[in-house]
């Protein structure tokens, strides 16, 4: 594995515990009919799942996985992290929701699993992790069944190349486009929920222009069926971001219209 993947792996398996407690996992066993707050907002998008076969690539620790479990899908979860697999496996038995869960590099994913989905799903926050979207695309094609759908949400790309430090104006700090080397990080207080400090602090992100995932899908074989661009998100991006009463975080008003903050995008496979 690359060495800079490697360092997001231990990091990643540093977050798991904290973010057990951060996302509220014993209150995810306690009630059956909970689903998550990211699952709750994609799937109006991808309607009834039930007996649909679905994938959730960079799945974490689950939960979102489970969800959509809990909406009727027969799921499968992925995730590089050991540690996170292990977690999924355990919130699955606990909660009594039926997932199946491997640890694999999103890379290795298509080799690793033995048969295609209706529905490849990839939840908000994952792509910056990874440093070719082509390859992704070409994994996400793999995966899929002909006539399946893939659906991501995602942060948008002009949000990850803000400056999210600064307050009052609007900063352009990090690359916007795909480029080799990764924007290196090093945060022992960076797990963005619950309490706790990571021992592995060094993060390695990339950004992946709109265009250049757009393209990378087209040219891997999909057919995009539709492309949203977003002015909320769920988590204080920026410091001037305020909380609303549906539970997502916006601009002030002078900014609201100047950039977008998320977006979404879904495709099938041709027949």
């Amino acid at each position: 594995m690359d060495e800079r993947l490697a360092e997001n792996r231990a990091n990643w398996d540093d977050r798991v515990p904290i973010h057990w407690g951060g996302y509220d996992a014993e209150g995810f066993i306690a009630n059956p009919a909970r689903i998550s707050d990211v699952v709750r907002y994609d799937s109006p998008v991808l309607g009834d799942v039930s007996g649909q076969s679905l994938i959730h690539l960079q799945c974490h620790f689950g939960m979102d996985t489970l969800s959509w479990a809990r909406l009727g899908a027969n799921v499968t979860g992925v995730d590089f992290s050991a540690e996170a697999i292990a977690a999924a496996s355990r919130l699955s038995e606990r909660s009594g929701t039926p997932g199946r869960f491997v640890e694999a590099d999103v890379y290795d994913a298509a080799h690793v699993l033995d048969h295609q989905f209706d529905i490849v799903y990839t939840g908000v926050g994952a792509i910056c992790w990874i440093p070719d979207i082509a390859g992704w695309a070409r994994v996400v094609v793999a995966l899929l069944k002909p006539g399946g759908r893939f659906y991501m949400r995602e942060g948008h790309p002009v949000l990850w190349s803000l400056d999210w430090e600064t307050a009052g104006p609007l900063v352009v700090r990090f690359p916007y486009f795909e480029i080799p080397d990764s924007v290196r990080f090093d945060d022992a207080d960076a797990t963005y929920l619950g309490e706790g400090t990571l021992a592995h602090t060094t993060t390695h992100e990339w950004n992946h222009g709109i265009a250049e995932t757009y393209t990378a899908l087209v040219d891997a074989g999909l057919e995009v069926t539709s492309m949203r661009e977003h002015r909320e998100l769920e988590w204080q991006g920026l410091p001037t971001m305020t909380l609303h009463d549906d539970g997502l975080w916006r601009l002030p008003n002078h900014q609201r219209d100047l950039v977008p903050l998320m977006w979404t995008i879904t495709a099938t496979k041709p027949t």
